[in-house]
């Protein structure tokens, strides 16, 4: 049985006992942090000599009961951050899953007690193949950790369960740890965010890490006119290209200016067709670079409430690469 928490009494407020839960939990990650020792070392460099190899080996991450639950969402994380991880339950390994563990994986198995006895058939078959054992659990002299090749020691502290009984301190420290081993392969790594979107191209995330090369349109789409022409060519260009501006550039097809359909409401008199491009164009347009997220094209672009700019020009190395405009970060769920 673990140990239980300090006791509350019954004229306690309902956050009275919330916030005694959570300063248990809080005590135990505490002690969590300061117990960490070599084995979580062993553990990381186990995990990432095994990505490292080449052999498509995965960690596979086991665990029963709620030991399994918080496995399955360490497995989650894992694959979120670029370590390749999926769970396995005990229990179906001893009937048939146990094949899809290889000699070039890595095994991650989860027990408070680390005495279940549903493990014991995925701890031999380890040892039979010799696949790395990574156990994490609070008894270091139990049947898990001393067949294990690294321990990952949880300590022993109450349960935020008045009575002991339900796993809920050990189940936070187990998630917490299975945290920082995900983070810490993550920077062993140097996963960018750029990389990190591969794991997460859905939702919310996904959108918020589309870079501004996904969005913009292409140099060759561009409406791109000479610094000599005169308006109505600029004008018949905005007309073919259909993008709100026309860019004016040099005959080295550096940029000289925009020019945007507010420009030409304007400057709109009866002369406007025979002006030249020069003497409507704006000269300092607004320019990203293409390497950059399109989050921060719309952050530009709507810096000034009740002024938004209608599109930026994307650089590549002072060289103009596309253009992104608002509508399409828009449409693509940036704002």
């Amino acid at each position: 049985m673990n140990t239980p928490a300090p006791k509350t009494t019954q004229n306690q407020s309902d956050q009275d006992h919330a916030r005694t839960v959570l300063q248990t939990e809080i005590e135990g990650l505490s002690a969590l942090r300061n117990s960490l020792d070599k084995g979580f070392d062993e553990a990381i460099q186990t995990i990432h000599t095994m990505k490292q190899s080449g052999n498509h080996g995965r960690l596979i991450v086991a665990g029963i009961g709620k030991s399994g639950h918080v496995s399955r969402k360490i497995a989650a994380t894992l694959a979120s951050t670029g370590t390749p991880a999926y769970f396995v339950h005990p229990g179906e390994a001893s009937h048939g899953d146990m094949g899809m563990i290889t000699e070039h994986d890595v095994v991650l198995m989860l027990s408070n007690s680390g005495e279940n006895t549903e493990l014991s058939d995925l701890i031999h078959y380890t040892r039979r193949y010799n696949i790395p054992l990574i156990a994490m659990t609070s008894n270091p002299q139990s049947t898990l950790a001393t067949h294990a090749d690294i321990c990952l020691k949880l300590p022993k502290v109450p349960e935020a369960c008045p009575n002991g009984l339900a796993p809920t301190t050990s189940t936070t420290m187990m998630i917490a740890l299975g945290d920082a081993l995900a983070v810490s392969l993550l920077h062993r790594m140097g996963l960018t965010p750029e990389q990190y979107k591969i794991f997460h191209p859905g939702g919310k995330l996904g959108q918020k890490l589309m870079t501004v090369t996904e969005l913009m349109i292409p140099y060759d789409s561009l409406p791109l006119v000479d610094k000599t022409a005169q308006m109505d060519k600029a004008i018949l260009m905005l007309s073919e290209k259909n993008l709100g501006s026309v860019i004016i550039i040099n005959e080295d097809g550096a940029v000289q200016g925009i020019i945007t359909d507010g420009d030409l409401k304007r400057h709109m008199d009866a002369n406007l067709l025979q002006k030249p491009v020069t003497a409507i164009m704006s000269t300092s347009p607004k320019t990203i670079e293409k390497s950059l997220l399109a989050v921060e094209a719309v952050n530009i672009m709507t810096e000034n409430p009740g002024h938004y700019i209608s599109s930026l020009l994307v650089m590549d190395n002072g060289k103009l690469a596309g253009m992104i405009r608002l509508q399409d970060c828009i449409q693509a769920g940036l704002l």
